[in-house]
């Protein structure tokens, strides 16, 4: 055989070894991935057996992964995820209420300069709550208004807090059942022991605008500096624009805080302004 025949030759047993070498090498790595995976398998369907079989581990794996993600998520944004932070927050779509409630919202967050979201909850809870009461939800919201302008951390000189200025000292039995005083400021607990003390002094002194006196603690003075009046007139506002009347829109003053500490509902002489803790024996409502 010459010299060329033998090149030839090796180089055709090199590429069949080569080949051969090849073919072992894929099938080997094919019985080892298919093995591979037949293991992960049965670990998969062990580890999940084991997991419906004891839900205290699954437990702590899920809030180790929680933890995994939520350390994630910090390291990325520097902010603490809080998940259910939204359930704290007053607010509501306004698209979602009905077409007069949504109105007067809109309306109030125009003139207020307040967002639409909180005073769209605002308006659903007066609407919900003056149905329970009998009293006119546009009324609710006109206190609120001229009160604290919807401020739900308003305060007075004399005490009064929150969007319906509520004497808090006074009336702190009646947060009791809402977990104590501090919840003067959440806003919907403020409206609701309002509306509570509202509906007292108009029951009291018998008719609407003589229970608005006693409720800015002007029930024995000359004059209440006109709360009533602003009270009416901006009830009287929101009943046009929730029957669809268009209302203009006036820029308020300066909410009209009360300076002022509510009076004892006996009769007796007009008196000044009052010192909130002596007067919370006195001032107790049927």
């Amino acid at each position: 055989m010459t010299a060329s025949g033998e090149v030839v030759r090796g180089t055709a047993m090199l590429a069949q070894g080569l080949r051969t070498f090849t073919a072992d090498v894929g099938e080997g790595f094919f019985e080892i991935t298919h093995n591979g995976l037949a293991l992960l398998g049965v670990a998969v369907v062990l580890a999940l057996s084991t997991l419906a079989a004891r839900p205290d581990l699954r437990q702590a794996g899920e809030a180790q992964l929680m933890g995994w993600l939520q350390a994630r998520q910090v390291a990325a944004l520097g902010l603490v995820p809080e998940l259910d932070a939204i359930d704290r927050a007053t607010a509501a779509n306004p698209k979602d209420l009905p077409k007069q409630q949504a109105a007067v919202a809109y309306w109030l967050s125009k003139k207020y300069r307040v967002a639409p979201e909180p005073l769209s909850a605002l308006v659903a809870e007066a609407y919900e709550i003056g149905r329970r009461t009998k009293l006119d939800p546009t009324l609710i919201l006109a206190v609120m208004a001229v009160e604290s302008g919807f401020n739900p951390f308003a305060q007075s000189p004399v005490g009064a807090q929150g969007l319906m200025q509520v004497m808090t000292g006074v009336h702190s039995d009646k947060y009791e059942v809402f977990g104590g005083k501090l919840a003067a400021f959440d806003p919907v607990t403020n409206l609701r022991v309002g509306v509570k003390v509202l509906q007292e002094c108009i029951q009291r002194a018998g008719s609407l605008h003589a229970g608005l006196k006693f409720y800015v603690g002007a029930a024995h003075l000359p004059d209440d500096g006109g709360y009533a009046e602003k009270v009416l007139a901006e009830h009287g506002r929101l009943q046009q624009v929730a029957s669809g009347r268009p209302v203009p829109l006036v820029t308020p003053a300066t909410p009209a805080i009360r300076t002022v500490a509510p009076l004892p509902a006996t009769p007796g002489p007009a008196q000044g302004p009052a010192d909130p803790e002596k007067v919370a024996a006195a001032f107790s409502l049927p």
